[in-house]
């Protein structure tokens, strides 16, 4: 017989397990299991190995192992053990032939049946004992449904509280369950800003299942700020939701820009439309032309629009420098995306340019960054470039750490006057 068999429990205890797997509990010389675990078994009469500390329950077991002539060694876990479980320092510490699984229902598994919501396709993350950068790059991918096992340290409200800090333009519903299975079970849905000061058993796990864009809440506009719209305010990519000129970036492009009232400003590459919108709120006088290659990022323009309530926005579908024959001429560019043709975009922006006007480009690659180096570096322009690198704080647990957004470069370019 093999001699260690690891089995999978949930709250409903013995009573959940076949009647082999008793048999195999009644018979074993030593059961293990974290004291939880075993007191769902107070009459067995084998040694136990208590696991408070899983480097000295792996020697004890070794040792009982060597030590016992017919060892029958049975592991209590919850769930599955090979799923972020136990079975993979198990498997790390004894040979695998030694070693047979019998699964419970994992609480991933129970969590979303409670919800029905099918799981195949959700991602699933265990911040218990670990960093919580893998949900931060899931949230930045805009995924749509994840599970999240958690710890005393990791709770709903801290997740709830980092996700808060990001400021992404995309909306969750969390629903925490806990203590599946047992008497006291409760799925309750939140909306993450309610869950700051909420406290729940150590035994849940949080699911986050993305809004789509027709349930996407919407801004308070009398609420929002004349500059500086948040980034979560305005409709995004499903799959990149972090694919838009952020927030602090945007300030200071616009800045750069220096708008006047009763001017036509083109901003290329307009993504969601994020510089444009933020520009009509500006200059509300002016004309600004959004000028973007796909349906699917006019169409999210065309929402923010709507959403932020400007109607000097003028969205053109087209590739630059093509798409920018039928514009009035500009005073302002604004350059966010070039599509690969940076070079023509600015050869055909330098014939139309007003003679005071101004082009602001922001630049996140190195190759992009020296083109327009090049490209400006005659004496009929007076340029002048931003490198920018900043971080924003999140909170870790009850502490604090910046995390940095991507450099950008922004390059300012004005005609010389001389």
């Amino acid at each position: 017989m093999t001699p260690i068999h690891v089995i999978g429990i949930g709250l409903t205890g013995g009573s959940g397990l076949q009647s082999h797997l008793h048999m195999l509990i009644d018979q074993a010389t030593v059961l293990v299991g974290s004291e939880r675990h075993l007191q769902y078994f107070p009459l067995h009469p084998g040694k136990r190995i208590t696991l408070t500390n899983f480097a000295q329950g792996l020697k004890a077991i070794q040792q009982h192992l060597d030590q016992s002539p017919n060892p029958l060694v049975v592991v209590i876990t919850s769930g599955d053990p090979l799923f972020f479980g136990f079975g993979r320092l198990l498997l790390q510490t004894f040979a695998a032939d030694l070693l047979c699984f019998h699964p419970y229902l994992s609480s991933v598994q129970i969590a979303f049946n409670r919800l029905k919501v099918p799981w195949q396709d959700a991602e699933v993350i265990s911040v218990h004992g670990r960093s919580l950068s893998s949900l931060v790059t899931a949230w930045q991918k805009g995924v749509r449904k994840i599970a999240v096992l958690t710890d005393h340290n990791n709770t709903p409200a801290a997740i709830a509280k980092l996700f808060l800090s990001l400021n992404l333009p995309i909306h969750y519903e969390f629903w925490v369950c806990e203590n599946l299975e047992g008497s006291d079970e409760r799925v309750q849905k939140f909306e993450p800003k309610t869950l700051l000061n909420r406290q729940f058993s150590a035994l849940n796990v949080v699911v986050l299942l993305r809004h789509s864009l027709e349930k996407q809440e919407k801004s308070d506009l009398a609420s929002l700020p004349v500059l500086g719209l948040p980034d979560q305010a305005f409709y995004s990519f499903a799959d990149r939701p972090g694919l838009m000129t952020k927030r602090e970036i945007r300030i200071l492009a616009l800045a750069e820009l220096q708008l006047q009232d009763h001017q036509i400003i083109w901003d290329i590459g307009s993504g969601t439309g994020s510089v444009a919108i933020e520009t009509a709120r500006i200059v509300p006088g002016s004309q600004v032309y959004a000028v973007e290659k796909t349906a699917l990022g006019t169409q999210l323009i065309h929402q923010n629009c709507q959403h932020f309530q400007v109607n000097n926005v003028h969205i053109v579908l087209g590739e630059a420098p093509t798409a920018l024959n039928n514009l009035p001429d500009p005073h302002r560019i604004f350059i966010g995306g070039s599509g690969g043709h940076l070079q023509e975009i600015l050869n055909y922006c330098q014939m139309r340019l007003d003679l005071s006007g101004v082009i602001v480009l922001s630049l996140a690659t190195l190759e992009n960054f020296y083109i327009a180096t090049q490209w400006f570096d005659k004496p009929n322009w007076v340029v002048e470039h931003l490198q920018i690198q900043l971080s924003r704080s999140v909170p870790v647990a009850s502490m604090t750490r910046l995390t940095p957004l991507n450099p950008v470069m922004l390059i300012r370019a004005s005609r010389n006057p001389n």
